[in-house]
C-alpha cells in the first residue's frame, strides 16, 4: 500500500531534496567536462538547423516480451539510428544546435527532448523508437482520465496511486484493461497527438514503443492547457507524479534546480541481451522556469549504468537547452 499523504512529512521532503542535490552535483561535475569537450570540438561547425546522430547509436533494439519493470525479454526488433531534430522555429533551431553539440560527446544509445511550456520552445536529440517500460503508466492513466471524463472510481484511484507512485505492475494491468487494452490506448494517443507511439499488444503494456518527441507531447498533455484533459485531470496526474517512492526519485530530477519534481521512470532488463532499458520523463525547474524533459535509453550493461546515463543526458540537455533558448 502507499503511504497516506499526511505521512509525507516536511522532514522527509527535505531529506529527499538533500539526496537529490548531492546526486545532481555529482552529475553536473561529470556533465561539465562532457559539455566542454564536446563544445570545443563541434560548436563552431553546427548550423542553426543542425542535426545529430546519438553517439554509439545502436542499429537494433531488443524488445521485451512482457510488461513492467522486472520483465525479461524474448525477441529483438530492428530500428534505425536516430538523428537530432529541431522543432522548426529559429529559437528552437538555436536550442537544437546547442543540444547537438553538448550531447555529441556522450556515449550510449539514447534520445532526449526538452520543452519550455511557457515559451513553447523545444529541442530534441534522437528519433529512434524505444520500449517504454513503466513510463507508459503515465500514458495509461491519462487515457483512463480521458475515457472517463476525469471521473474515476475509488478502486481506480487506489490503483492509479499504486501505479504512478510505486510503479505497481498489477495496478497498471488493471487500468490498462480499463482503457480497452492496446486499441484503447492507441485511440487515446491519437487524441493526445502521439504519432510515433504504438501500444504493446496481448496485454503487454510494457512493450509499448515510443519516441522522445512523443513523450514530450504526452508531457504537454499533462502539464499544459493545450490538452484534451481537463484541468482537474491534469492536476491529479501531476500530483501523483510528484509523489513517487523515494527509491524511484531519479532520472530527469538530476537536472532540477527547484526541488518540485514530477516524474515517472521505467527500467527493464532483457534476457536476450542482458542489457537494460532505462527511461525517465517529467517536469523539473531550471533557471527559474519549468521544463518538460523526456529521456529514453537502452543498451546499458546494468540498471545503475542506465540510470547514470539518463541522469547525465538529462542534466546535459537541460543546461544546453537553457543556454540555446535564451
Amino acid at each position: 500500500m502507499t503511504a497516506p499523504a499526511e505521512s509525507r512529512t516536511s522532514p522527509r521532503r527535505q531529506e529527499r531534496h538533500a539526496r537529490r542535490t548531492r546526486r545532481v552535483r555529482r552529475v553536473r561535475r561529470a556533465v561539465a567536462v562532457a559539455v566542454l569537450l564536446s563544445a570545443l570540438g563541434s560548436w563552431l561547425v553546427l548550423s542553426r538547423s543542425a542535426t545529430g546522430t546519438p553517439a554509439s547509436a545502436s542499429a537494433s533494439v531488443s524488445a521485451p516480451a512482457a510488461d513492467g519493470d522486472t520483465t525479461t525479454a524474448a525477441a529483438d526488433a530492428g530500428t534505425d539510428p536516430g538523428t537530432g531534430t529541431d522543432a522548426g522555429t529559429d529559437p528552437d533551431a538555436d536550442a537544437g544546435s546547442v543540444l547537438a553539440a553538448a550531447l555529441g560527446g556522450l556515449d550510449g544509445h539514447f534520445a532526449v527532448a526538452v520543452t519550455d511550456p511557457g515559451s513553447g520552445a523545444s529541442a530534441a536529440w534522437g528519433a529512434d523508437s524505444f520500449v517504454t517500460a513503466s513510463i507508459v503508466k503515465v500514458d495509461i492513466l491519462a487515457a483512463l482520465l480521458l475515457r472517463n471524463d476525469g471521473v474515476l472510481t475509488g478502486d481506480q484511484k487506489a490503483a492509479a496511486a499504486l501505479m504512478i507512485e510505486q510503479s505497481d505492475n498489477d495496478a497498471a494491468t488493471a487500468l490498462f484493461d480499463a482503457v480497452g487494452g492496446a486499441p484503447g490506448l492507441d485511440r487515446a494517443n491519437a487524441t493526445f497527438g502521439l504519432t510515433g507511439t504504438v501500444a504493446g499488444t496481448d496485454g503487454f503494456w510494457g512493450l509499448t514503443s515510443t519516441t522522445a518527441a512523443d513523450q514530450a507531447q504526452l508531457l504537454r498533455v499533462v502539464f499544459t492547457e493545450d490538452s484534451p484533459l481537463g484541468s482537474a485531470s491534469r492536476a491529479y496526474l501531476a500530483k501523483l507524479m510528484g509523489l513517487v517512492a523515494d527509491d524511484q526519485d531519479w532520472g530527469v530530477s538530476a537536472a532540477d534546480q527547484g526541488g518540485a519534481v514530477q516524474l515517472k521512470n521505467g527500467w527493464l532488463p532483457r534476457d536476450s541481451t542482458g542489457l537494460w532499458v532505462v527511461n525517465s520523463i517529467g517536469r523539473i525547474e531550471y533557471g527559474g522556469r519549468p521544463l518538460l524533459v523526456s529521456v529514453l535509453s537502452d543498451g546499458s550493461a546494468t540498471e545503475d549504468a542506465g540510470i547514470a546515463l539518463v541522469e547525465s543526458v538529462a542534466a546535459t540537455a537541460v543546461r544546453a537547452f537553457a543556454d540555446g533558448a535564451q
